[in-house]
């Protein structure tokens, strides 16, 4: 795979930092808005690299005024037997562009007692 590029990712480069900028903020021109799948396989991407725990999938995908929310479960402890598998629900903020403003876990539990408390 080509360096900068993110599997799943096509043809699509990284968006690279504006120069000489005297803030965070982007034109219409400096970035390639994302699309709904691609800022998912982000956020999956994001989680899986921060946190380096093994993904289950995309839980939400959410557009913003600045870009997405993405939820992501992974497992966060590997037990035995699975169905006591201690599970993590994340959020990951991206924007526009795909790129990772911030990240929260905002659920931990156990596999099988997701929605019941």
């Amino acid at each position: 795979m080509a360096p900068g590029r993110v599997r799943g990712d096509g043809d699509r480069e990284r968006r690279q930092e504006p120069a000489n900028r005297p803030d965070d903020r982007y034109d219409d021109e400096d970035y390639e808005p994302v699309s709904a799948a691609e800022a998912a396989r982000e956020g999956l991407r994001q989680i899986v690299g921060l946190t380096g725990k093994d993904p289950l999938g995309i839980t939400s995908l959410q557009p913003t005024d600045d870009g997405w929310l993405v939820g992501v479960e992974v497992v966060e402890d590997h037990r035995i037997p699975a169905s006591t598998d201690l599970l993590g629900l994340y959020e990951v903020e991206l924007d526009m562009a795909g790129a990772l403003l911030g990240y929260r876990r905002t659920r931990r539990y156990q596999r099988g007692k997701g929605d019941g408390g």
